[in-house]
Order: structure tokens, then sequence, then C-alpha cells
């Protein structure tokens, strides 16, 4: 039950951080349904296009996973995975050209992300159904491996992190109040403040980060973490 509501606080940072993107959005993809299209109707539409594979293949595998992952072994070797694919995408990025990663920073967010790439990072954000797989750092790097940049990848990831999580949230969402929940609803409060400042901090800082940088430390941690709790859980 705690999860419910700490992803729901993740889910509230996430769209008061990019609260003026979504606005803009929202309202563009409300005018291409009377036959305005502009960049940011594209931009949503490409979202609802990325969201529909992992809703589907969540909702179809979803309980079966919880049960796979209720062993902590699983959730670690994921994580350890996690750590390879994010160092592996990096290494296969960084063989582009120079010309070719000052091409793409060039380009906006809606010339750089097609249908095809946006279901590519959709089923990539798949894989974040696995416990110990990162959700954004997947999508970012199913968008690296499309050929984007490391920031249109980043915006595109968090963009595409908010409908997902709000909607798993808020399906579950009335369990909470579920009578043999009420006891727990004080713990679940702070928890959920808590996590609401974390996802804040970290989404604002990480979006500065990934302007000139990269996936490298984040996968390094996710090896180091990984590796360690493989030991730890293995016996």
């Amino acid at each position: 039950m705690a999860t419910i509501a700490l992803h729901t606080a993740s889910a509230l940072a996430l769209f008061i951080v990019f609260r003026k993107r979504w606005a803009g959005l929202i309202k563009s993809a409300a005018g291409s349904l009377t036959g305005r299209h502009n960049a940011e109707s594209s931009v949503f539409w490409r979202l609802v296009v990325a969201t529909i594979p992992v809703a589907i293949l969540g909702f179809v595998f979803e309980k079966n996973l919880r049960v796979l992952f209720s062993k902590p072994l699983a959730s670690a070797i994921f994580l350890t995975l996690n750590g390879c694919i994010l160092f592996t995408v990096e290494k296969i990025s960084h063989s582009k050209s120079v010309s070719e990663k000052v091409a793409e920073e060039d380009k906006h967010i809606t010339q750089s992300i097609s249908v095809k790439s946006a279901i590519a990072i959709g089923f990539g954000q798949s894989l974040a159904l696995f416990a110990g797989i990162s959700r954004f750092g997947i999508s970012m790097s199913a968008g690296l491996l499309r050929g984007l940049s490391h920031s249109t990848a980043s915006d595109f990831a968090f963009l595409l992190a908010l409908p997902v999580i709000a909607g798993a949230s808020l399906y579950k969402l009335p369990d909470l109040f579920l009578p043999e929940n009420t006891h727990l609803l004080g713990p679940i409060l702070v928890g959920s403040i808590v996590s609401f400042i974390c996802t804040y901090a970290s989404i604002s800082f990480l979006v500065r980060w990934f302007k000139t940088r990269t996936l490298y430390p984040f996968a390094i941690y996710c090896l180091v973490v990984g590796l360690f709790s493989i030991l730890r859980f293995a016996g």
C-alpha cells in the first residue's frame, strides 16, 4: 500500500516540475482535435503512443511480476542488469561522431522523436516492470539507442514517466482507504511527503545534469549496489 502513495507523490512532483510544459502539451493536444496541429501536440500524441506498450504489458503481467520480485535476489539481479544496460548504451552512444551529437542537440524534441522512436521507447520503458530496472534510465537508454541526444532523451523520458506512474497510482489509490489500511495512513503520509521532496529535488538536478553529462555514474551505482545485493541475498 505504501508503494502506491509514494508513486502518487512522485507523480505529483513530476507534474509540478514540468507543469508549464504539460499545460502547453494538453492545450495543444486539445487544439489538434479540431485540426490545429503544432509541435507540442505532436509531442503529446507521441507520449500517448509511447505509453500504450507499458500500459498493456503492465496490466497483463503486473501480478505475476509482483510475485516474482517478492524475493530480493531477483531485484538485485535486475538492478545489476540495469547497470550493464546503462553502461553499454553509453558506450554505443559515444561511438557517434561529434558532428552527429552537435546536430542532434540543435534539434527540438518534436523533430527528433518519430512515431517509431516513441514506440521503441515505450517498449523499452516496459522493462521497468521488472523490479531493479530504472524506469527513467531504461527509457532514456532506449532514446539514446534511437539516436537522440542525452538532453532530448532525458526530456522525453521525464515527460513519459508521468502518465505511466500517475495512471498506475490512480488505478490502485482507492485501496489505500480500505478499512484495514486506515492505521497506516499516518506513516504513509510522512513517507509520501519525503518521496515528493526527494523526487522534486532529484528531477530538478537531473534535468540540468543531462544537458552536459551522461548515465555512467548511475550505471556504476547500479552495478556496485546490485552486485553487493546479489552477494548479500544469494546465500
